[in-house]
């Protein structure tokens, strides 16, 4: 009964984005809405894009073993950059009335940067993708009682999030976020109301987190705890900001104000919401304690679906998966879309630049096929791995190879092309040179790299500058010793 209300709700939702599909009727319209959206949607929209199956099923299980502390990479970090996108990016980016993130790095740096920057934002997508992924295939095989295996639980989400995304494009992703953030808020509201009564109240949940040191926040006072705890905080903050679906939110708000205000909103009901989750499996502890410790050793990740199939009456359960499906739903159709959009708009166009906005739009809807069908068998290569490192480890390549030619560009009039080429390339060679030397275990890889990539910035752009002011004629001035 329970798979087949879940089944149900798939098939309405994929029926509103078909739906929204019908405003589709351009290339701007199937990648940013035709700048159409109020502040609304966009506060809806960018808290959906974060809100996935990290959050409900990632962030709780590292929670439970690492306390506050242990997810300082998202929620606090992935907020974060919500809120810095708002106040210091959405307004600059907006104004240049522009179709993907890449296409500001050509109009600044030209087109070698825009083809790199694109392949680095494109390939951070898969990690992230495949997250969800991953957990539409854990709900399916929950659900079923194992009887639907989880890769084949993968193809089916797969299905029904390209069902709607590959019509509607920002127009489906943005009224179907809509809709499943009511559901998913009501829901997890409700459920953590459920949730507290069973274990005796929330004051009880909140003693016993307190007991185990959950609320610990900061880490030990040694410079190899501070570094790696800097590190991470960094991954989603900064590493999220050169990210085309964010980008699309901004860009698809119908003002400046929308476009500034949104990801703002956005960030802090991020935040506060993420708490949701955690007191839910922190409630688990009390309610069913011996099941709890013994999923923390196997699979932190089921606590949540298995405190509510086993202690919840029926109605909880459908409210639980419906805010869980909406959930990931709702990030993996804004993940698909954004690198197809990319690609379409920053690579495939260098081969064809006299493609027509019919042509585009056909092109991009085979993209978002084709992406979809590499996420779904890296999704299965990669079983095993934890939703939350998929989804951290996503975004370091961003972090240390589009970020700082993104910023500099935007604030330092001085930044060269020269230096943003220098800035990716020793970003990336010294994160990869971290990660595969124990070097990576003593000092963070993506600080290093993030590090690395600001001093390249530095010596290409201001290096010629110097080389050519000291080889410059020096004039003496007339009466001047």
């Amino acid at each position: 009964m329970l798979l087949t209300l879940v089944i149900a709700y798939l098939l309405i939702t994929i029926a509103i984005g078909l739906y929204a599909a019908k405003r589709v009727k351009n290339s701007a319209d199937f990648a940013i809405a035709g700048r159409k959206l109020p502040l609304a949607m966009i506060v809806t929209t960018t808290f959906a894009t974060w809100f996935g199956s990290e959050t409900v099923l990632g962030i709780p299980a590292k929670f439970v073993n690492g306390g506050l502390n242990g997810v300082i990479e998202d929620p606090f970090g992935a907020g974060t950059c919500l809120i810095l996108v708002g106040l210091f990016f959405a307004g600059k980016l907006y104004r240049m009335n522009l179709l993907t993130i890449s296409d500001y790095y050509r109009e600044r740096y030209g087109r070698a940067v825009e083809v790199v920057c694109s392949l680095i934002i494109m390939l951070s997508y898969l990690g992230w993708v495949s997250a969800q992924v991953t957990a539409l295939g854990l709900v399916f095989n929950v659900l079923s009682d194992g009887a639907i295996a989880v890769p084949a639980g993968m193809v089916i989400g797969v299905v029904s999030i390209l069902a709607y995304t590959l019509f509607g494009g920002m127009w489906s992703v943005a009224i179907t976020d809509f809709i499943q953030m009511i559901i998913l808020v009501t829901g997890l509201a409700i459920l953590a109301v459920f949730a507290g009564n069973l274990a005796g109240g929330a004051d009880k949940v909140i003693a016993l987190a307190t007991s185990r040191d959950l609320f610990k926040f900061w880490p030990e006072p040694s410079f190899k705890d501070v570094v790696f705890f800097f590190a991470a905080a960094i991954t989603m903050m900064l590493g999220s900001i050169p990210q085309q679906d964010v980008f699309q939110r901004v860009m698809s708000a119908n003002s400046p104000g929308a476009a500034t205000k949104g990801p703002v909103i956005g960030g802090i009901c991020y935040i506060l919401f993420a708490f949701v989750p955690m007191f839910l499996v922190a409630s688990a502890l009390i309610i069913m304690p011996q099941q709890t410790a013994e999923l923390l050793k196997d699979d932190p990740q089921k606590v949540l679906p298995t405190l509510v199939l086993t202690q919840m009456p029926f109605v909880m359960q459908v409210l639980f998966f419906g805010a869980l499906l909406s959930a990931i739903k709702s990030t993996a159709s804004a993940t698909l879309l954004a690198p197809s959009v990319t690609f379409v708009e920053n690579i495939w166009r260098q081969f064809n630049p006299r493609m027509g906005d019919r042509e585009e739009l056909k092109t991009m809807r085979i993209t978002v096929l084709v992406f979809s069908a590499l996420v779904l068998f890296y999704a299965i290569r990669m079983q095993g791995t934890s939703i939350y490192e998929m989804v951290s480890g996503a975004y370091q390549i961003t972090l240390v190879g589009a970020f700082v030619p993104l910023l500099f560009g935007l604030y330092w009039s001085r930044a060269t092309t020269q230096g943003a080429i220098f800035s990716i390339v020793l970003g990336i060679l010294t994160w990869v040179l971290f990660l595969a030397t124990p070097a990576g275990a003593e000092f963070p890889a993506q600080l290093a790299g993030v590090l690395a990539a600001f001093s390249g910035m530095l010596i290409g752009s201001l290096g010629p500058q110097a080389i050519r002011n000291s080889h410059a004629p020096h004039h003496q001035v007339p009466g001047v010793a």
